[in-house]
C-alpha cells in the first residue's frame, strides 16, 4: 500500500549559529514537552537549510538550531536497506544541496507539535506500507529494517539516509553510478564550505561509534 506524503513548505530563510556553541546530545531526553507515549501522526516536512561542512551534513532547523550528522555519506546506488533497529532520517536536498527536506522515519519519540516548530516530518510505516516521502523516493520495512529506494531520474536533488543508535552511525548518499562518486567527498572536506566547521571526527568506516562530545541539537524528544 503506498500513501503519499502532503507537499512541502515554500523554501525557508537560512539562519544558522555557530555549531561550536552549547548543544544538546542527539540522544539525550529533554524534559521539556513531556507526555505520555502514545500514536504517533505522519507529519509532512518543511524546507530547511542545508550545509555541506568538514566530515558531514548540517541540517539548520526552522527553530534556528543546527545538526551535524556524522559522515561523509558513503555513496549506493539506487537503494539501501538499513541496519536493524536504527533511527532513520531521510533527506532529499535541492541539487546544490543548500535546503531540503527531513523525514523521520518510525519515530515514536517525538510530539507532533516539536516536529512541526523545527520543520521535520515523520513517517510512521505498517506492516508492508510503503510511502512516497517525495517525488521519487519512497520508504518501505523489511523486517526490522527500513528500506530507501530513489529513483534519481525523477528526483531533482539529492538523497542521504542516516541511520543511528547511541552504538553507532551510519550515512548513505543514494546515487545512480557509485563508480563515477567514488573518492569524490570534496564536499566534506576541510578546504570546503568557507571555513564554517562542525565539530566531529570523519568517519572513515560505515559504521562509526557515537562521540559524546559531539553534542546535537535534535527536536525535543517526550
Amino acid at each position: 500500500m503506498t500513501r503519499a506524503i502532503g507537499a512541502v513548505s515554500a523554501p525557508v530563510r537560512r539562519a544558522r549559529d555557530e555549531i561550536e556553541g552549547g548543544r544538546t546530545h542527539r540522544f539525550s531526553a529533554v524534559p521539556a514537552n513531556r507526555t505520555s507515549m502514545s500514536a504517533r501522526n505522519n507529519v509532512a516536512p518543511s524546507t530547511i537549510g542545508v550545509d555541506f561542512v568538514e566530515g558531514g551534513v548540517v541540517v539548520e532547523y526552522l527553530d534556528g538550531r543546527d545538526v551535524f550528522y556524522h559522515g561523509p555519506p558513503k555513496p549506493v546506488e539506487g537503494a539501501i536497506t538499513t541496519p536493524p533497529g536504527k533511527e532513520v532520517h531521510v533527506l532529499v536536498t535541492d541539487p546544490d544541496g543548500v535546503e531540503g527536506v527531513m523525514t523521520y522515519i518510525n519515530d515514536r519519540n517525538t510530539h507532533d507539535d516539536i516536529l512541526e516548530s523545527t520543520g521535520v516530518g515523520r513517517v510512521m510505516l505498517e506492516g508492508d506500507d510503503e510511502e512516497t516521502l517525495f517525488p521519487g523516493v519512497s520508504v518501505s520495512t523489511e523486517a526490522y529494517s527500513i528500506r530507501v529506494e530513489a529513483d534519481l531520474s525523477v528526483v531533482d536533488g539529492r538523497v542521504f539516509v542516516f541511520a543511528e543508535d547511541e552504538m553507532s552511525e551510519h550515512a548513505y548518499e543514494l546515487v545512480d553510478d557509485v563508480d563515477a562518486t567514488r573518492g569524490d567527498s570534496s564536499e566534506f572536506d576541510a578546504d570546503s564550505n568557507d571555513g564554517k566547521r562542525a565539530e566531529g571526527p570523519e568517519n572513515d568506516e560505515e559504521n562509526t561509534e557515537s562521540d559524546d562530545a559531539d553534542d546535537n541539537n535534535r527536536p525535543e524528544r517526550e
